[in-house]
């Protein structure tokens, strides 16, 4: 079975007629289309490793389609062998959390300022509360500045 970063790669090769790419990959709607169709054909016949539900077509298109924009972006052999820094890092803190995803709604159907102040202020707190903490090795400092340690 294939790794969905390998079935990205073959499918740009075989639709570019290349394995070697000097600049960043930039596929014409064409070709854009030609590497999904060969990407959704793989994930129906189970050669290429998905855990979803590979029967449904438009749910299965549009996971293509973004797996595409990701490998194209990602994948040193495609992106012209740049390292991928994630712009935004950090912005899915709290994602799966009830609690804050509540807050948020609340914050976005709220009009007083006031009250939004209040609300951010809860939102602001409970990702400080699902943030990992910092972990401060106290031995592995200098006995001169061990003492800071204890308000960081």
């Amino acid at each position: 079975m294939t790794k969905q970063k390998d079935a990205v790669f073959a499918a740009v090769c075989q639709v570019r007629g290349s394995t070697e790419f000097s600049a960043p990959v930039e596929l014409t709607k064409e070709e854009r289309g030609a590497v999904q169709a060969s990407l959704v054909s793989g994930f129906q016949s189970g050669s290429i490793a998905y855990q979803g539900d590979a029967t449904d077509a438009t749910k299965l298109t549009s996971y293509v389609s973004g797996l595409v924009s990701n490998w194209l972006r990602k994948d040193k052999r495609l992106n012209g062998g740049v390292q991928y820094v994630a712009k935004n890092p950090g912005t899915r803190t709290g994602a799966g959390d009830e609690s804050l995803k509540a807050m948020r709604t609340l914050l976005s159907a709220t009009q007083d300022d006031s009250a939004r102040a209040e609300i951010q202020a809860e939102i602001d707190k409970r990702i400080g509360e699902l943030k990992p903490k910092k972990v401060i090795n106290v031995a592995a400092l200098p006995e001169s500045l061990r003492h800071l340690a204890a308000t960081a």
